[in-house]
């Protein structure tokens, strides 16, 4: 297919300039560019691959030109003007035109012309999370496909985001944009605003489900990289705080909103204490906790006790409020770890995931010891989710030695090493087994 050359920027660029590196302003802009295309045309793969041309372009331009004034205004632009090219080749075809008009949202989710002013509240990344959040897909393609637009993750890390092999997830995302491809209107953007603050149906409660279930994996990536070099991607984090922070303004009665952001706020003040100099991990138990963000901690246990107090118990509060034990106590030996299980034993009740069960066998061990924990571990060996997983070997790895079992203790931290695509943990991991002796 023919397509014309990349326009220039929407008027002169200016200064060149390193902060932020065009390359991180680019991952950053990504699902803002995506959001107005999606918008405007519905049509999310062709989009998609329009997006990643305008990247391209501005890949090869912004360094010899300077980058424009207005970076997100200058992708839109090249994007649009490459998603049109083809619309407009494939609007040849009768079963096109037949569609194009149900491809297009209504009116008031056109995104403006590109380099265009907006008012703050407007956010074509929250924009493109609750329309994937909307679209007519099986519930794991449309997590998938919205970690993938919005989150920006690979496929290896939404698999690994959501405990399933990446064979599975690949063929999820797939199946996900193949029928976005052939459906007739794939993005459900009728619900308003007015809509999500009180008059939601099942349709639209289950839409904000997902929405906070897919900013809860974001942050979590986030936080604790599940591959590479680094521990942290302090972006991903930030933006999920800044996107939930979107939501909870939306949605300022809702516990659960509040609760996810809360949990966001305690959990993300531990950041600072979370690795060494040399970017080596430092657990919990080890951290200098006078490097723990005050503010966001004051803010987060606020959050989360006024949810308790006034509305539904949810599964977020109670993470959050999980968080707020450990952020108040002032050192490792004054946390309340009978108060953390009384509120683990709640939240399995509610969602008795793996990872929520795991977590309760760790409280369990502080509790009652290790040994009874280790017994709630072994029914976790037959959980297809988190069967082999890293974090499963690490807690084994930590009960058996805290069980004085130092044998076990150094093959379990050896196997969890071995199976952590984390540089960091991987480290860790392996240094706690040395220091086990023989």
């Amino acid at each position: 297919m023919t397509r014309s050359t990349p326009p220039g920027p929407p008027g002169p660029p200016g200064p060149p300039t390193s902060e932020p590196a065009d390359e991180d302003l680019l991952r950053r802009l990504v699902p803002q560019v995506l959001g107005a295309l999606v918008r405007r045309y519905g049509h999310f793969d062709a989009a998609e691959d329009a997006v990643q041309e305008a990247l391209l372009a501005a890949a090869r331009q912004w360094p010899q030109e300077g980058r424009p004034r207005n970076p997100r205004g200058w992708l839109i632009r090249v994007a649009s003007r490459r998603l049109t090219d083809q619309l407009r080749s494939e609007d040849a075809r009768r079963r096109r035109e037949e569609r194009a008009a149900a491809l297009i949202p209504r009116d008031e989710f056109v995104a403006p012309p590109p380099g265009e002013g907006r008012a703050p509240a407007e956010d074509d990344t929250l924009a493109l999370l609750f329309l994937c959040c909307g679209a007519d897909l099986p519930a794991a393609g449309r997590i998938a496909l919205t970690l993938r637009a919005v989150g920006g993750l690979t496929t290896a890390e939404i698999a690994r985001a959501l405990l399933v092999p990446e064979a599975t997830m690949a063929q999820r995302i797939s199946r996900a944009k193949r029928r976005i491809k052939i459906s007739p209107s794939p993005f459900r953007t009728t619900e308003q605003a007015q809509e999500q603050e009180g008059k939601r149906d099942r349709e639209g409660a289950a839409r904000l489900a997902d929405v906070l279930h897919v900013l809860y994996l974001i942050f979590n990536e986030g936080y604790t990289a599940s591959s590479g070099r680094e521990l942290q991607r302090a972006d991903l984090a930030t933006e999920a705080i800044r996107l939930t922070r979107a939501v909870h303004a939306l949605l300022p009665d809702d516990g659960e909103v509040a609760g996810l952001l809360a949990l966001m706020l305690l959990t993300d003040a531990r950041r600072a204490a979370r690795t060494g100099p040399d970017g080596s991990l430092i657990p919990l138990a080890e951290q200098d906790r006078t490097l723990w963000d005050r503010a966001a901690v004051t803010e987060g246990v606020a959050l989360v006790s006024d949810a308790l107090a006034r509305t539904s118990l949810g599964p977020y509060q109670l993470r959050a409020a999980i968080a707020a034990v450990h952020d108040e106590a002032a050192s490792d030996e004054d946390t309340d770890w009978v108060e953390i299980l009384a509120l683990y034993e709640v939240l399995i009740r509610l969602v008795p995931g793996p990872v929520e069960r795991l977590g309760h066998a760790v409280a369990v061990a502080m509790v009652h010891g290790p040994r009874r924990a280790l017994e709630l571990l072994a029914a976790l060996d037959d959980d297809d989710h988190l069967a082999g997983h890293h974090r499963l070997e690490a807690v084994r790895a930590h009960l058996l030695e805290r069980a004085g079992d130092r044998a076990a203790a150094r093959a379990a931290y050896s196997k969890a090493a071995g199976l952590t695509l984390s540089a960091p943990e991987r480290r860790y991991l392996r240094s706690r087994a040395a220091r086990i002796p023989e």
